[in-house]
């Protein structure tokens, strides 16, 4: 028996006869660019979010990007976010002229460290980007405080957090913005690039929704300098298809993590994913730390069984951002959990069994 790292085509397959009537009506309306579709999606996913606004654009990086013009952050200013980031995060902060400040993370549950937000704020912070790593949620009520004692503002970077709680309250519904990818591969993926943003602020959405489209406040009325940033329809149409089935999915993924942490308890070597108690996880990734993490890689890859690695360069590392860095020692605990950080075959459609070979070739190896 093989196991993927990710079976988009099993749940695919689950939804498949919804989703061809779907395309087909965005097809018959020829509502290709925006639209309908796409407004329909919004309405849903704010209610999802619980939020007032949920505004689509064309991919998760340029959400980010869309959300620090709309704050106005500019050439000369700082953002802080944290350090074990896919490499959008920073790139969105870079590309309004701003300068990414990378801030180490928490040894427990990997998210931005409140504590040490404060010693990065300069006359230049402007903004704090918490990324809700792996499908948990930063420590929010710790972030704002911070965020309101210093008047900056706070953008919530939920690529990996669609139904993600912070004390009861959704991802992307605490920060001034809220972020969210839905690249193929994530809870709710997109059949392509897709993204959005959502705010409760009603002249930050009515900015965006206008940047997304050009500037315009209506067809060939341009009151801003936009840009082309529009989710297409085939896009709303399958979001809100596979948006039903989101808290299910979610609730699968959790399922199969408590499977993970009652097979892999108390195995030397090996520490698992810690969900805070003031979160509800939602398990977009479920890693675990291990001492010869490339070795397991390469002997669960001998078993047939796929792995990942989220991810295996910090940002203030990358080539990328070297150079304006302080370079190794910047943010200890990112770096030292970096190397042994393996991610575990993780999707709704998972079966126990899959998990228990996982599992089993995971304690064979160390028992080497």
């Amino acid at each position: 028996m093989k196991v993927q790292f990710l079976d988009l085509k099993a749940q695919y397959q689950s939804i498949r006869d919804e989703v061809a009537i779907e395309l087909q009506k965005v097809l018959d309306s020829t509502a290709f660019a925006g639209g309908p579709f796409v407004a329909e999606f919004e309405k849903n996913f704010a209610a999802f979010c619980q939020v007032k606004h949920a505004i689509g654009v064309s991919n998760g990086t340029e959400a980010l990007w869309v959300a620090l013009l709309a704050l106005g952050i500019k050439p000369g200013d700082e953002v802080i976010t944290a350090a074990n980031s896919f490499i959008a995060t920073a790139e969105a902060i870079s590309f309004v002229g701003a300068t990414p400040v990378f801030v180490d993370v928490d040894e427990t549950y990997y998210n931005l460290d409140p504590n040490k937000i404060e010693a990065a704020i300069t006359e230049k912070t402007k903004a704090i980007i918490p990324v809700h790593l792996y499908g948990q949620m930063a420590d929010m009520d710790a972030i704002m405080a911070i965020a309101q004692r210093h008047n900056l503002v706070v953008v919530e970077d939920a690529a990996q957090a669609q139904g993600a709680e912070y004390k009861g309250k959704p991802a992307g519904s605490i920060g001034h913005i809220g972020c969210f990818s839905f690249y193929p591969g994530k809870n709710l993926g997109a059949y392509g690039e897709a993204g959005a943003v959502t705010t409760n602020d009603d002249e930050l959405a009515a900015w965006m929704r206008m940047f997304r489209d050009h500037g315009q406040s209506k067809k060939y009325h341009h009151d801003i300098i936009g840009w082309n940033a529009r989710m297409d329809g085939f896009q709303g149409a399958v979001l809100n298809i596979k948006l039903k089935y989101l808290a299910g999915w979610n609730e699968s993924r959790r399922i199969n993590a408590k499977k993970y942490n009652e097979l892999l308890a108390n195995v030397a070597g090996v520490t698992l994913p810690t969900e805070m108690d003031w979160a509800k996880h939602i398990y977009h990734i479920y890693p675990i730390l291990v001492d010869n993490r490339d070795a397991l890689m390469s002997y669960l890859q001998e078993q047939g069984i796929a792995s990942g690695i989220h991810y295996p360069v910090p940002l203030h590392l990358t080539g990328a951002y070297a150079a304006a860095n302080q370079g190794v020692g910047q943010c200890p605990v990112t770096e030292r959990i970096t190397p042994r950080l393996v991610s575990l075959p993780m999707f709704p459609e998972l079966t126990e069994a899959q998990i228990s070979l996982t599992c089993e070739a995971i304690k064979h190896f160390l028992q080497q």
